[in-house]
């Protein structure tokens, strides 16, 4: 999936004014309150109800703890780091979608619920009463009657006993935990949740636990968590990457005018070299409240993944790859993008894989060339390439392959043409992976690779031309988000990034007609070891030749068919 900076503009939701949406509540509401008045219609309260057995390959609470005093040794002295769990969002009207962890907040507790809040202290607090506190997260509290509705808590207990933390309370005790914030010199927070509910009916979710923050440590009033997100792109990769961040930044404050008025931005646009650029850094640090240094500790925490974090992309990984394999066998040119990606779906989930890492992006022909297609509704393929951006998120953790294949089994010349011009770039990008590499290098590598084979085919005439065909990186992070947190510099053994050149060629481009609505990207998964690479992927298949036979192999779903619905 291909890297693109982004930031969040979301403001906290408003209360629903349509009637049936305040109707459909309200229904819900008196629904809960009657049941939950009506002893006989509840289930066995789940404290007496253990759940059944799970996967036993999640992160182990001992992998999170170290993740902790690993964060905590960096931490300047006299300090608080504060972490907020991610908030839940709605889809429709009272439909929620399926809850997804602030990826930070579970690498540091493995803590799967909403309305909470971890704080790590670099000296020992007391906190509640109790001294001696280096660490305490704040939990949503058991409730049978709700949990028979909407699942089993940890609670406070469950999380202090099971997550192997020193301090767990209920959330709704966070108010009072006596926390002298005053006395810091530094907060450290890697960004407030900007996109939060007021759930009316709870005293203590995110909305309010932000509120509370906000109130006790005396936030800045014009604290703006979209501009924090753009000081730390800047603090990050203003300098190794100037001209990407300079790009993004001028389309959003284009989009924004305000954004160009704060201190950092304004100064770090108007340089013009990166003496300068690091001027306006220097010149713009964080503050007491800081914004920035919680964010690069994690981030270079994250990047350089451990033994118990392969295991779970490696599985992620091959999953995807299994996937990929699938579908190149079973692939038609009268089947659609939709059954394509239903496909792929199903076989993270035979496999174990909980969600996909991002939405499947499958493509044919015209939708090919389209860099984060997520539509998926061309009804037939026939012979047009198919792009497929799959991967497969296992226990939190993403994959990221992509494959592009024909329908028909068999590539026709101008497909194959450009199909092996990127898998040379992607080659070329591979032999850049190694240790001490600038992060970049991989990306240059399928760059020249790539502007020298559309100049050899007539494609483009000046070589600096690729960029209409190629105007994407090759390179970003995986882990727990598909584009994970890290420093992007040198390359370290351990990082996991995905290596993927593409050419994207529509309809109406001024080059021979014979090209246009091709759209090839390939990308794999690859490990920086301690002497080069090593492609996690590798188990799909990447050249035209194996491609071609493997499609003409039987798939373990050949025999899969529904009746027509008339």
């Amino acid at each position: 999936m291909l890297l693109r900076f982004s930031s969040r503009f979301l403001l906290p939701r408003p209360w629903p004014q349509a009637s049936s949406v305040v109707f459909a509540g309200l229904l819900g509401l008196l629904s809960f309150t009657a049941t939950a008045q009506a002893p006989t219609s509840i289930p066995e309260p789940l404290t007496n109800n253990p759940a059944p057995a799970r996967p036993t390959d999640f992160l182990s609470p001992a992998f999170h703890k170290q993740r902790r005093e690993l964060l905590r040794a960096q931490m300047p002295s006299n300090s608080v780091a504060v972490v907020f769990a991610a908030p839940v969002r709605n889809r429709a009207n009272d439909v929620d979608y399926i809850y997804h962890q602030n990826p930070d907040f579970h690498y540091l507790t493995g803590y799967e619920e909403p309305d909470a809040v971890l704080l790590l202290f670099k000296e020992p607090r007391t906190v509640g009463g109790q001294p001696g506190v280096t660490e305490a997260l704040f939990t949503q509290p058991r409730d049978p009657a709700r949990e028979s509705w909407t699942g089993r808590r940890l609670g406070a207990a469950g999380a202090k006993g099971q997550l192997a933390l020193q301090y767990a309370a209920d959330n709704k005790d966070f108010s009072a935990a006596g926390i002298k914030w005053t006395d810091f010199d530094k907060i450290l927070v890697p960004g407030l949740p900007a996109d939060t509910r007021d759930d009316f009916s709870n005293p203590a979710d995110l909305h309010s636990l932000v509120a509370t923050f906000r109130q006790q440590a005396a936030v800045p009033a014009d604290y703006n968590p979209a501009v924090t997100e753009f000081n730390n792109l800047i603090r990050r990769n203003g300098i190794r990457n100037a001209r990407r961040v300079t790009e993004y930044l001028s389309s959003q404050v284009k989009e924004t005018p305000a954004l160009g008025t704060t201190p950092l931005i304004r100064a770090y646009l108007a340089a013009t070299t990166d003496a300068a650029r690091q001027a306006a850094i220097d010149a713009n640090p964080p503050g007491r409240f800081d914004d920035a240094t919680l964010g690069e500790k994690l981030g270079d925490l994250r990047a350089i993944k451990t033994p118990e974090e392969l295991a779970l992309l490696r599985r992620a990984i091959r999953i995807s790859a299994q996937g990929q394999r699938e579908v190149m066998k079973l692939l038609r040119p009268d089947m659609g993008e939709m059954d394509v990606q239903g496909l792929h779906e199903y076989v993270y989930r035979r496999y174990g894989a909980e969600f996909q890492g991002y939405p499947s992006i499958v493509g044919g022909g015209a939708n090919g060339c389209i860099l984060h297609y997520e539509t998926n509704d061309r009804q037939r393929l026939d012979n047009d390439l198919v792009l497929m951006d799959c991967g497969a998120e296992y226990h939190g953790y993403s994959a990221d392959v992509t494959r592009t294949a024909p329908p028909s089994g068999t590539f026709s010349p101008a497909q194959r043409q450009i199909y092996e011009l990127v898998l040379a770039a992607q080659e070329a990008g591979f032999a850049a992976c190694r240790p001490g590499a600038n992060f970049d290098a991989p990306n240059k590598a399928t760059q020249e690779v790539v502007a020298a084979g559309l100049q050899k085919l007539g494609i483009i005439k000046k070589k600096e031309e690729f960029r209409k065909y190629y105007p994407h990186g090759a390179s970003h992070y995986l882990g727990l988000d598909v584009h994970d947190s890290g420093s992007y510099g040198p390359l370290q053994a351990g990082n996991v990034i995905t290596v993927e050149p593409g050419i994207y060629i529509p309809a109406g481009s001024p080059c021979d007609p014979k090209w246009w609505n091709i759209g090839v990207r390939i990308e794999d998964d690859a490990l920086i070891t301690a002497t080069g690479y090593e492609n996690l992927s590798a188990e799909a298949p990447r050249t035209v030749a194996d491609i071609e036979k493997l499609m003409a192999e039987p798939s373990a779903l050949e025999g899969f068919k529904l009746p027509d619905l008339k």
